[in-house]
């Protein structure tokens, strides 16, 4: 596989009427044509403004991206998203690249048909007239299953579903058959059964049309059944990187294995208690000198005050940012968490 994106020390910083937020802290990863990668960690983390910063999304002001490179393309084709004009950028934006947000009853317009929302992208980027664009809607709907699509078009978002709605930002997203599809946390409005629906789904047009995609989540147990890759991201920064197997087999960042053992087991009694992380996510504002982690970790020792560990490699396509060997430091800890 080819790669198709490459983020170098990208920053993005909130200037505010209390200081300056520190919210993406030099993070740089790669992505690979076709591959599911999953951005994990906890409210505030800054998963959602990394990838909002890399279609220049952020609002300006108070949000500035300060820093970085963000290559997307192959060959010729390739160019840094972040000194693309604004027409440049738009062309890419819901083209090439497609994002599903979060809520999508605030992403749909109220007040215009979801055929026409829908019909809006392909004429604008695929340049097809209204008829052509109408048939192509339809076409999508029944893509990602909402029944009676061709009557359905001319419905307003408010007449469907929260999952129905989801689906319809799915459409929306592939619309113009795009290269990356970047899922903002797309399930976290929904209820269990639902979420099952649109995780399935998305895999299943990801196989099909072999897209590439960004999945943004605090829910560990959706990324084991979808991603090929983890970044677990907290204060800003990457903490670790990994296969999601060897993630789930062999986590080595403390926050990694806090996140992991909070999650519930379907293969443990009820006498066995889920785990916390004690203490609160560091100031954005005032970060910590070493390590953001540091004031929450069992397992600190007194340079972790001091310095920030870089992210380096500890194994085959395996990262990550501590100053600590922690299977050695608390094996039978790392042991519990199994291969999922």
């Amino acid at each position: 596989m080819s790669r198709l994106l490459e983020v170098k020390g990208l920053e993005t910083r909130f200037f505010t009427q209390d200081g300056v937020v520190h919210a993406v802290n030099g993070i740089s990863y790669d992505l690979n044509e076709g591959e599911t990668l999953a951005i994990v960690g906890e409210s505030g983390c800054g998963k959602s403004v990394g990838v909002m910063s890399l279609l220049r999304l952020i609002p300006q002001p108070p949000g500035r991206i300060t820093a970085g490179q963000v290559l997307f393309g192959a060959g010729d084709d390739r160019k840094d998203l972040l000194k693309l004009s604004d027409e440049e950028i738009r062309q890419v934006r819901g083209n090439r690249i497609a994002v599903i947000f979060q809520d999508p009853m605030t992403s749909l317009n109220p007040v215009l048909t979801i055929g026409f929302q829908i019909s809006e992208a392909l004429m604008l980027h695929m340049g097809m007239d209204s008829a052509a664009a109408r048939k192509r809607s339809v076409e999508l709907l029944e893509l990602v299953g909402i029944p009676r699509a061709a009557e359905r078009l001319d419905d307003y978002p408010h007449q469907f579903s929260g999952g129905m709605r989801q689906r319809v930002m799915i459409a929306m997203g592939l619309s113009c058959n795009p290269q990356l599809l970047i899922a903002d946390e797309p399930t976290t409005a929904l209820d269990v059964t639902i979420q099952a629906q649109i995780t399935d789904l998305v895999k299943r047009l990801r196989d099909e049309i072999g897209m590439a995609i960004i999945w943004i989540t605090h829910d560990l147990g959706v990324v084991a059944g979808l991603a090929d890759r983890v970044i677990v991201m907290y204060a800003g920064f990457i903490v670790e990187e990994a296969q999601v197997k060897e993630l789930y087999a062999n986590p080595r960042h403390p926050y990694t294995l806090g996140l992991l053992g909070s999650l519930p087991r379907l293969d443990e009694t009820r006498a066995h208690r889920l785990t916390s992380i004690e203490g609160l996510p560091p100031d954005l504002i005032d970060l910590p000198k070493g390590c953001p982690f540091y004031a929450r970790c069992k397992y600190r020792i007194d340079i972790c005050a001091v310095e920030n560990p870089l992210l380096l490699p500890i194994g085959p396509g395996h990262k990550v940012a501590c100053h600590r060997d922690i299977s050695k430091v608390a094996p039978t800890v790392v042991d519990e968490v199994e291969t999922v």
